[in-house]
């Protein structure tokens, strides 16, 4: 059973960075792509980034671009999503997630909450 495990939210000043980590375990994610969805108070879930374990291509929220980089462990388990510059709008819990890209099986973390305080 996939697991999905995140950390390093918490409450920041605007401006401040932070670094997301999501831990992954109960398979072998070489065929999977690993990335980060946030949902705002009162909003709906939205794609933040993604990598792509085969080639290790990754995709960006347009928006967030130049902001927020997502970067992976050598042994495909773990993913980071670094978020520089940070403002009131990054509010929200960020949830990790892993894509079976075969099966088109999407699994969720628990999610992290980050607050920046303006």
């Amino acid at each position: 059973q996939v697991q999905l495990v995140e950390s390093g939210g918490g409450l920041v000043q605007a401006g401040d960075s932070l670094r997301l980590s999501c831990a992954a375990s109960g398979r072998t994610f070489s065929s999977y792509s690993m990335g980060w969805f946030r949902q705002a108070p009162g909003k709906e879930r939205e794609f933040v980034a993604r990598i792509v374990w085969s080639g290790g291509s990754t995709n960006y929220f347009d928006s967030l671009k130049g902001r927020f980089t997502i970067s992976g462990g050598n042994a495909k388990n773990t993913v980071y999503l670094h978020m520089n510059s940070l403002t009131a709008e990054d509010t929200g819990i960020y949830y990790c997630t892993a894509y079976d890209l075969r099966t088109a099986t999407r699994y969720w973390g628990q999610g992290t909450q980050v607050t920046v305080s303006s």
